[in-house]
């Protein structure tokens, strides 16, 4: 697995924690300190601000998980996956997107850029 398709993993490790310890833990592992994630709905920063983003998605979409799709595309200290919100009862992905995030030199996220290509209408 490359620096890249572990960090990306890490990742999703972090969106798909249960709890807030587990959450915490998980972005703690995948963030570097300080590390951002911005996406047309959310602009925070550091460990506490990337969990909550994760916490208010969960808590938006109760039995859902996302799931990369695609392969991830690196080099230098970025790379860019995309990824679907999947229903674990029916298997529907009303929410998908891409995003594009940069490493430190540990391969802990640094950044993450978030473009939303599919969003349920209101």
């Amino acid at each position: 697995m490359s620096s890249y398709e572990t960090a990306v993993a890490r990742y999703f490790a972090a969106w798909n924690a249960a709890g807030t310890e587990a959450v915490a833990k998980a972005v703690a592992a995948a963030w570097a300190e300080g590390g951002s994630y911005t996406d047309p709905l959310a602009d925070v920063r550091g460990h506490e601000g990337v969990a909550a983003v994760i916490a208010a998605a969960q808590e938006q979409f109760p039995g859902f998980e996302f799931r990369q799709t695609g392969t991830v595309e690196g080099h230098h200290d970025v790379a860019r996956f995309q990824w679907e919100l999947v229903s674990l009862a029916d298997g529907s992905a009303p929410v998908a997107g891409s995003d594009v995030i940069t490493l430190d030199g540990d391969g802990r996220i640094r950044t993450v850029t978030g473009f939303l290509d599919r969003m349920p209408t209101a």
